[in-house]
């Protein structure tokens, strides 16, 4: 049997899925034993103990200043912005997408304006947002809104041309007007396809919400891995990024439940 068609079994699946974090923590103990034992001051590759200890003091150890448990501060704060950048952007992209997949006339307005906003590099923009809106969160959530919304309204408006046209025929032929077709034909499909792009575009979405911080704020993820990096503060750092994963991760699997509860049909084509 040729190795392109061999499908592993589910618990060789499992353990396939766990070798390269297991490889990276092997990698990553090894190094920091040996960096370690050269020099026990070492920040570079702090050992497990280290960073169990700065989590300890972090989340679960009031501040001196503030009071506050720092991890979970930051962590409000990086998923308030987020959240709040993901809500508009999708309610933005949807609506644009909308009317540039179904409106042809709309579409040619539209839809060149979409290729060149999503060609702009967000991060270029971060210093004119912080002199129109200022350095508080208004800031941070544009760049999260304009650095992902072109991209949402281009995949959702090329969604909406992939619809059959005999389903726009058949709709109008039983009598649909166009908000109708938009609700009842167009919408459905569009929203399955809206949580996709969400899962895919999560990564840019953190990508921007941890620039804005870094340059400007006074609690969140971001502003705490630049705020301690410069003591070198590793033991802190590497926790944080991997924080920053996991909650990823779980918006990941939250937007794909979500899609497997409300749009089962949308999967069915993927198994």
């Amino acid at each position: 049997m040729r190795f392109m068609n061999r499908h592993p079994r589910p618990g060789v699946r499992i353990m396939l899925a766990l070798l390269p974090f297991i490889l990276i923590i092997a990698a990553w103990g090894i190094g920091s034993a040996i960096r370690l034992e050269a020099n026990p001051h070492d920040k570079l590759l702090p050992a497990a103990g280290q960073m169990l200890d700065a989590i300890q003091r972090m989340a679960f150890v009031p501040d001196r200043r503030s009071g506050e448990y720092l991890l979970w501060v930051d962590t409000l704060s990086s998923l308030q912005r987020l959240l709040l950048g993901l809500g508009v952007s999708a309610l933005l992209g949807l609506s644009f997408g909308i009317v540039s997949g179904v409106f042809p006339v709309l579409r040619a307005c539209l839809s060149p304006l979409m290729v060149v906003l999503s060609m702009i590099p967000p991060l270029a923009l971060l210093p004119i947002l912080f002199i129109v809106f200022g350095l508080d969160e208004l800031s941070k959530v544009m760049l999260i809104v304009i650095g992902i919304t072109p991209m949402l309204a281009r995949d959702l408006e090329l969604r909406a041309k992939e619809i059959p046209a005999e389903l726009f025929i058949k709709a109008q032929t039983l009598g649909g007007n166009s908000w109708t077709i938009i609700l009842r034909l167009v919408l459905p499909l569009l929203l399955a396809r809206l949580l996709t792009s969400l899962r895919l575009l999560l990564g840019a979405a953190w990508l921007f919400l941890i620039s804005a911080e870094a340059i400007s704020a006074t609690a969140g993820l971001g502003y705490r891995i630049f705020l301690v990096r410069r003591y070198m503060a590793m033991d802190v750092i590497i926790p944080y990024v991997i924080w920053i994963t996991l909650l990823a991760w779980a918006m990941d699997l939250a937007l794909r439940q979500l899609q497997r509860m409300c749009f089962p049909w949308a999967e069915e084509g993927r198994k």
